[in-house]
């Protein structure tokens, strides 16, 4: 008996991507995006909301005001990425609860870990920085070391 030929399938409809999100500086309709206080998930919000609750751990979130700039660093504690409105001192992050010291680029220096070696940055002026991996204390100051040297602008 022979065997039914099954139609040829029908190709695949083209990928049409979603239309671009704001990063929450306004602008029309839309939605944008922002990280869970509570689980750290990436939340999609519509424009012009002032919380969002999260459907995973319904941790609500304030939305920062429009136009606000936002910036990152990674916590010292737990190195979970954390944001934060740029122009601020200090951040406590929401999982370990470490406060970390949030400096802009030319406030900051490098030095390596004289124990581990990690690449470690602290603030201009400190006279020693303490490593988050390995808690070893790295003197640095007024003599500048070969590594400091090598990572500084």
């Amino acid at each position: 008996m022979p065997v039914p030929l099954a139609p040829y399938p029908t190709p695949p409809a083209p990928y049409t991507p979603p239309p671009p999100a704001t990063n929450g500086a306004g602008g029309g309709g839309g939605q944008s995006q922002l990280v869970c206080s509570g689980c750290r998930n990436l939340l999609m919000y519509p424009v012009g909301a002032t919380s969002v609750c999260c459907a995973v751990c319904n941790a609500v979130t304030a939305v920062p005001p429009p136009g606000t700039e936002m910036a990152q660093l990674v916590c010292g504690g737990c190195h979970t990425l954390l944001m934060y409105i740029r122009g601020a001192t200090s951040v406590q992050c929401s999982c370990c609860h470490t406060v970390n010291l949030a400096l802009e680029a030319n406030q900051v220096a490098h030095v390596n870990c004289g124990n581990c070696r990690m690449l470690l940055m602290y603030q201009y002026g400190a006279t020693s920085v303490k490593c988050a991996v390995c808690s070893f204390v790295t003197p640095v100051g007024a003599s500048t070391s070969t590594s400091e040297q090598k990572f500084s602008s």
